[in-house]
């Protein structure tokens, strides 16, 4: 009878599951009667319009039925209509609805979702709160618009920034929910990564997700230049602890008690106690303050007056903790340190992230197995380690094959960096191209677009689809594009600060025409934008004694290629000829005001045949005659192609130093000055191995060892790999150095190094794309038989250094 009794109350159970279930489903399955009743009721809904079910689409549907008891908490009612059985005008079209589900909001049409989007319970959960709570939840991209929102908050509420790695997480649906029940007491705000993380102090190479909390309601308006101070959650983003958190963001620094931990108010956060001595209580506040700070965001901390009789805790305890959950037992604790109370917490934090710790352990091994010889390049390797750093290029405009013509037309000047995914400087540049993009928004900046371009992506337009620039074929590339001109390549550092420079320069117009004295006079002394006045200028002007003609042309075509690197502006008429009078020149002519010179005489370009002659020259007369050789400047320096006459110097540790270095470089200007004809095989500089310190192991590796400072050296000789170091004993004067070029010269000086030739090897075989394309000619097995047969060639020559020596 047992059995039989037990029997049939597992079966009234099971019938009871089932019906259950067929009444969840018939609730989650709708008539086009319901969608219009509801939807003239102004209801709040969630719908999918099924046609034909696939496996991807039955485990959508799943998905979504399971999130419609979640999603009616939120005043949300979600379900299905079954398009084969139903017809609902505008939606029951499989063209439109097939492959999207659709918010309804206020009687209409509010937002649709790609399925791709929203394919589990978090996914939906998260994408239709954050669609709900567009208005409050704000999304930033930079922290200029973060800084906008701190003032804008500043003496009237509270800020929750969360970072979460992507979108459609179990992390999104935790910030979500939790802004949908605080969103009227704190302002929330989204970010998925970028510039912002760096503010915040964040390694963004860290994939896992964070949320701050900014103390902006107690801050004063009048104090506009300062960040609200935050506080970061240490532990993991799940709606549990960020309640948790936000509990203890509204709780007071310190709370004080005059009843035993246990019989304090339990409020679902962790909480740590501290015992008060009547004859040190004021010592015991400044210690519960001080450890108050380090536990911020981790726990409560509640100071207990020993004074009052309710407090029964033996004295041998000074410390008492109690976790979370609402179960938690008080534990009690003799500690030397406080600190340890710290630990604790941090140990639970620990406990907590197990999983990510083993991730990390994997990723470890993944790094060590890819770095075993396979990531031989330092800029690859960097890459490889912010590999999960997710780059918010949404903060740039974007810019398709389409939209190109369009898009360009909107601004004075679209930056565009085309880019390839796979290329390891392409990477590292695009988060300083975001840099960029972030100062000019900072700066308020208006007439300049920044844009990228994945050429993975877009390949049509990379090669060059429209006629404004030719094919990309070099990555990353920059170009400077202006409606109905042809492009300007970028071909400076590939740094953030100087491509701003280099934007900022060009924003201006070129030439500019120059009508007063004054405008002379403010074009030779100002710098036209408060952000560049830091910036060395140097400057360009055109005397014409008419405002037409070749020469003029030339000029404006010349100047137009130099936008970026120089200020240029140009004279006509009466007043061309005035200045022209007064400097001793004889227009028409060009006047070039290096940077680095302190006189106000110009060096004068007075004839040119062509504009591409003009260029060259205006460069040869910016060149410093001993210019300091430096990262950014190297690629200029080396573009001459001359034997290097290099002066290495030290640190300076005082006035005397100082001043002894100036006197060397002046003594190495008057080598370049005076030494004539001679000179021109050279090209001289000097390098500060203070500024500069990757210059020491170029210094190491000329001589084997590094000399006492300074050192002058002479290398890269049309004679071969010799490297020649001028006597460390010997004063470095003018006339001295000359001599001593001269007996290098005449084979006179024994060499005190040699350099190498080295060969980058690929890394494996199966990368050898050189090889295999010899391989490929059919000279190259007529080569290989030659050698065989004995022609008196080297056989251990390689082939490809003559094949490919353009290379």
């Amino acid at each position: 009878m047992m059995w039989l009794y037990s029997a049939v109350l597992l079966l009234w159970a099971k019938s009871a599951e089932c019906a259950e279930q067929a009444n969840t489903s018939n609730l989650f399955e709708w008539t086009a009667v319901d969608f219009y009743d509801k939807l003239h009721a102004g209801k709040l809904m969630f719908l999918y319009f099924e046609h034909e079910v696939s496996p991807t689409i039955s485990l959508f549907l799943l998905e979504l039925e399971k999130s419609s008891e979640i999603l009616k908490d939120y005043g949300v009612l979600v379900g299905k209509i079954n398009c084969n059985k139903e017809t609902v005008s505008s939606y029951c079209i499989k063209e439109r609805s097939a492959n999207t589900a659709f918010l309804f909001r206020s009687g209409r049409e509010f937002l649709s979702f790609n399925l791709d989007t929203i394919f589990d319970i978090n996914s939906i959960v998260s994408e239709v709160l954050f669609a709900i709570l567009r208005d409050e939840v704000q999304y930033v991209h930079t922290d200029a618009d973060l800084l906008a929102l701190e003032k804008r908050a500043r003496g009237k509420m509270d800020l929750v920034l969360g970072h979460v790695s992507s979108l459609g997480t179990q992390e999104h649906r935790s910030l979500m929910e939790t802004a949908y029940v605080y969103g009227s007491t704190y302002k929330f705000i989204l970010i998925t990564g970028g510039p912002v993380l760096r503010h915040l102090g964040v390694d963004e190479s860290s994939p896992s997700s964070k949320v701050w909390f900014l103390h902006c309601r107690l801050q004063l308006k009048s104090k506009t230049n300062e960040r609200c101070p935050l506080t970061l959650m240490r532990k993991h983003l799940t709606t549990l602890n960020l309640h948790s958190f936000l509990q203890l963001m509204e709780a007071p620094l310190v709370s004080e008690a005059d009843v035993d931990p246990s019989s304090v108010p339990h409020k679902q956060a962790p909480q740590v106690f501290l015992f008060s001595h009547p004859a040190t209580e004021q010592l015991d506040l400044a210690t519960a303050t001080a450890l108050a700070w380090k536990l911020r965001g981790l726990a409560a901390l509640v100071l207990v007056h020993r004074r009052s009789p309710a407090v029964k805790t033996p004295v041998d305890y000074n410390v008492a903790y109690r976790l979370a959950e609402m179960k938690s037992e008080v534990k009690y604790l003799t500690l030397q340190n406080l600190d340890e109370v710290v630990n604790i917490f941090l140990h639970q934090e620990n406990d907590d992230g197990d999983d990510d710790d083993d991730e990390e352990e994997m990723d470890e091994n993944i790094k060590d197995d890819v770095s075993e010889g396979e990531l031989d390049d330092e800029i690859a390797e960097a890459v490889y380690k912010s590999r999960a750093d997710l780059l918010d290029v949404e903060a740039l405009t974007s810019l398709t094959s389409d939209n190109y013509h369009a898009t360009v037309a909107q601004s004075d000047l679209t930056v565009v960096l085309f880019y390839v995914k796979w290329n390891a400087v392409s990477m590292d540049f695009l988060s300083s191209f975001l840099e960029v993009a972030e100062k000019l928004t900072e700066w308020e900046i208006k007439d300049v677009q920044m844009s990228a371009v994945d050429c993975g992506e877009w390949t049509d337009l990379c090669a060059g689809l429209t006629d404004t620039f030719q094919p990309v074929t070099a990555f990353p590339t920059v170009l400077l594009l202006r409606p109905e001109e042809a492009a300007q390549e970028y071909r400076g550092m590939l740094g953030s600060e100087a491509l701003l420079r280099f934007i900022m320069l060009s924003r201006l117009v070129t030439p500019r025409q120059l009508s007063t004295t004054e405008d002379v006079a403010s074009f030779l002394e100002v710098v036209p934008h408060a952000e560049v006045a830091s910036y060395d200028v140097d400057r360009v002007l055109g005397l014409f004694p008419t405002n037409t003609g070749a020469s003029l042309k030339e000029f404006s075509a010349a100047m137009k290629s130099l936008r970026g690197k120089v200020l240029s502006g140009s004279l006509t008429d009466e007043l061309a000829l005035q200045w022209a009078a007064g400097h001793s020149v004889e227009p028409p002519a060009v006047a070039v005001f290096p940077s680095w010179q302190t006189d106000t005489h110009p060096s004068v370009i007075s004839a040119w045949s062509s504009a591409e002659e003009l260029v060259s020259r205006v460069n040869m007369a910016l060149r410093h005659p001993m210019p300091e050789v430096t990262v950014e400047s190297l690629p200029s320096f080396l573009e001459e192609d001359k034997a290097l006459l290099l002066l290495f110097v030290g640190d300076e540790e005082d006035d005397v130093g100082r001043r002894q270095n100036t006197a060397l470089v002046g003594e190495m200007r008057l080598v370049a000055e005076s030494g004539g004809a001679r000179m021109q095989r050279y090209a001289a500089g000097w390098i500060h191995l203070g500024h500069t310190p990757a210059a020491m192991s170029v210094l190491g590796s000329y001589l084997g060892s590094m000399p006492l400072l300074p050192a002058l050296i002479l290398t890269r000789l049309t004679s071969g790999s010799e490297v020649y170091q001028y006597p460390p004993n010997a004063p470095i004067l003018a006339h001295s150095v000359l001599q001593w070029l001269r007996r290098v010269e005449e084979g006179r000086e024994p060499p005190a190094g040699s350099l190498e030739e080295e060969r980058w090897r690929p890394a494996s075989d199966f990368l050898d794309f050189l090889k295999i394309m010899d391989e490929e000619d059919p000279d190259f097995a007529r080569q290989q038989v030659s050698r065989e047969d004995g022609d008196g060639s080297d056989s251990s020559a390689d082939p490809r250094t003559h094949i490919h020596s353009e290379l």
